[in-house]
């Protein structure tokens, strides 16, 4: 018979003490003989050099334990905001989640923005108040920021005794149980007017578990993760509240994969959690390269080699060239969450401080995109420049960081932009005719470029002017135009990509030796229909016009009332749009829009004018034309609209 498991994300703002905990529970478990020190760079979940270096997690890190014959998988996730994808991604593999706060600092604005995406996903979730043993440690306040400052139900299970103190002791002892509990349970409720004693501890206690499943119930611990006061009590509470995973082995295998990283010898080695069915070794994944090769899952604190990962489990996979973070594996959740949080919104380039690293630089970022998603790497082959998408200063400091200690690669930043796209503002026509004078290859294309929502791509024209010869069927060319197509809506005019559009192919022919004459000569090939595509939709483009477009951010801010006149003049000096605000207490919640650039100012600005109370939560509300002059971007593509450079670029010459 399987054991329970329980897939357990940690959580917390920067320094609350989440790898600490974390180093403590594998200790109190039995899995590791000494606890280890974020300072000192002996963690087992900050594995990374760089996390070691700078004592925060970057990369989310799975550790197992066991408790009471739970098999729990520990999910170490970054607490800085430019890492916030990172714990997008883990959100949606969790059974249940600890959200650590510490008894000093209380809740700051990053546990506010985890604690909302976990209400969201409504993940099961356990608060822990960290760091009693501290000078200036006050629980009974941090309680009370919980409950005025977070959207939970707090229900209080530690009593602290000395708190403040390196002897500060923990006790268990719930208050306030019976009101909160109640509040969410009629039936509860009427039983506790009708016989107050017969709400036993037990019955209470069996009440709490269920709330807590259904994130209607938040209990609150206490305790030092440094000395362990009140940890075991949090141990227990771990398998006995939070719900474990449940799955149907025998139904379709249904996972997804939430990281990636590089083994020793540096193949790629994804990490997988299955929702439902198994996968064994042999099966294929994403593609024909993807067969699985070798299974590791966690058995009794160590990756053990298996045939199978079964519903419930993290397994890591070898043999998945293409897979990528976020993939599904089988079928789909219908509950499978949408991402949280805004996309990287800044481009910078990224170049060797050495010439002959190029090469090498462009190898190590495909593999920090393969780890990272989000991380999208667009190479400049004409001036050998490479650009990466960011969230802020922190993670290009850690890119370059972990290029220098990883790869052995220096890099310099350069240049960082805000993201822009282009719009097409009308309907351009083109069309290259096989055979004309101008034209040096052997197809016909014809196309139209007119708005739309999204990026679509129609094909009106007649089969007979398909080469079937060279595509097996008409669904197989229109599958292969739409690539190019999309292929050169990777740069428009201004360089930025081409968004909101619908191209239609309205002209199409071939060359044939035994055609008529318009059309006759060597065979046409695929290669034909590809390189031509650009010519004839750039010129559409052209004739369409395009605008350029900078990314909106649509920001929520929590911030105290007596702030609010200096947070509306920064508002007011970056142009933002306010569209509401509310007041809640001693704070006020402001709505706005602004660009993404003025959003990432704002971002630096709010700590200032609200004493580090500010609470930001941004995302993409999408695009509006840049005001004044358009910015472009340097082209990675030979630009179609200078004929003679690009059929150069190509290895085609004009026919004369």
């Amino acid at each position: 018979m399987l054991r329970s498991t329980l897939n357990l994300g940690i959580l917390a703002h920067v320094d609350a003490g989440k790898t600490t905990l974390s180093e403590r529970l594998l200790y109190a478990a039995g899995v590791i003989g000494q606890v280890g020190s974020v300072d000192a760079g002996t963690t087992q979940t900050d594995s990374l050099a760089l996390e070691r270096q700078r004592g925060i997690t970057i990369r989310a890190a799975v550790v197992a334990l066991d408790i009471e014959g739970t098999a729990v998988n520990l999910i170490d996730t970054p607490g800085h905001p430019d890492f916030i994808a990172e714990v997008d991604r883990v959100l949606g593999v969790l059974d249940g989640a600890v959200l650590v706060i510490s008894a000093v600092e209380g809740v700051q604005p990053q546990t506010r923005v985890l604690m909302r995406a976990l209400a969201r996903l409504r993940v099961p979730t356990l608060l822990f108040v960290n760091k009693v043993d501290r000078a200036g440690a006050d629980v009974d306040r941090v309680l009370a920021e919980i409950r005025r400052r977070l959207p939970v139900a707090a229900v209080p299970m530690s009593r602290v005794q000395w708190q403040g103190t390196r002897e500060a002791r923990v006790t268990a002892q719930a208050s306030g149980l019976v009101d909160v509990l109640a509040a969410n349970d009629e039936r509860l409720l009427a039983a506790y007017v009708e016989d107050e004693a017969a709400l036993t501890a037990a019955r209470l206690r069996t009440e709490l578990a269920a709330q807590t499943a259904r994130a209607q119930a938040h209990p609150v611990f206490a305790g030092s993760a440094v000395t362990g006061a009140g940890v075991e009590t949090l141990m227990a509470a771990l398998v006995e509240l939070l719900p474990a995973a449940t799955g149907d082995a025998g139904a379709p295998a249904s996972g997804r994969i939430f990281k990636i990283e590089r083994g020793a010898a540096g193949e790629k080695v994804a990490y997988v959690r299955m929702f439902a069915g198994t996968l064994r070794t042999r099966d294929r994944l994403a593609g024909p390269r993807d067969k699985v090769t070798a299974i590791t899952v966690f058995d009794g604190g160590a990756w053990v080699r298996r045939d199978a990962v079964r519903p419930g489990e993290i397994g890591k996979l070898w043999g998945v060239g293409a897979i990528r973070v976020g993939d599904v594996i089988g079928v789909p959740r219908p509950s499978d969450p949408t991402p949280q949080f805004a996309p990287p919104m800044l481009e910078a380039v990224v170049a060797p401080r050495r010439s002959e690293d190029h090469a090498a630089l462009r190898s190590a970022l495909g593999q920090l995109a393969d780890q990272d998603p989000l991380i999208d790497v667009r190479s400049d082959d004409i001036h050998r420049e490479l650009a990466v998408t960011l969230y802020g200063e922190v993670q290009k400091e850690v890119i370059g960081a972990t290029l220098a200690a990883d790869y052995g690669i220096d890099v310099e930043f350069r240049e960082t932009t805000t993201l822009c796209i282009e719009r097409p503002r009308g309907t351009g026509e083109a069309v290259e005719i096989l055979n004309a004078p101008d034209n040096p290859f052997r197809a016909t294309i014809g196309l139209r470029v007119e708005p739309a929502d999204g990026v679509e791509f129609r094909l009106a024209v007649d089969f007979r002017t398909v080469p079937l010869y060279v595509y097996r069927n008409v669904r197989e060319f229109a599958s292969s135009m739409e690539r190019y197509v999309r292929d050169t809506l990777r740069e428009g005019l201004r360089g930025w990509p081409v968004r909101d559009c619908r191209v239609t192919m309205t002209a199409s022919n071939y060359s044939n030796p035994d055609g008529p004459p318009a059309t006759r000569g060597p065979l046409s090939s695929a290669a034909d229909f590809r390189k031509l595509t650009p010519l004839v939709l750039m010129r559409a483009l052209e004739l369409a016009g395009t605008a350029v477009c900078e990314p909106v951010a649509r920001v929520r801010l929590d911030v105290p009332a007596a702030t609010l006149g200096a947070v509306m003049s920064v508002l007011s000096r970056l142009d933002a749009t306010t569209e509401a605000q509310t007041v809640r207490g001693d704070e006020v919640v402001v709505g706005a829009v602004l660009t993404a650039a003025s959003a990432q100012e704002l971002h630096r600005r709010l700590p200032g004018v609200t004493g580090g109370e500010g609470v930001l939560e941004s995302t993409l509300a999408g695009f509006r034309p840049v005001r004044g002059t358009p910015p472009s971007r340097r082209r990675t593509l030979v630009d179609p609209r200078n004929r003679e450079q690009y059929l150069a670029a190509v290895g085609r010459q004009v026919l004369l």
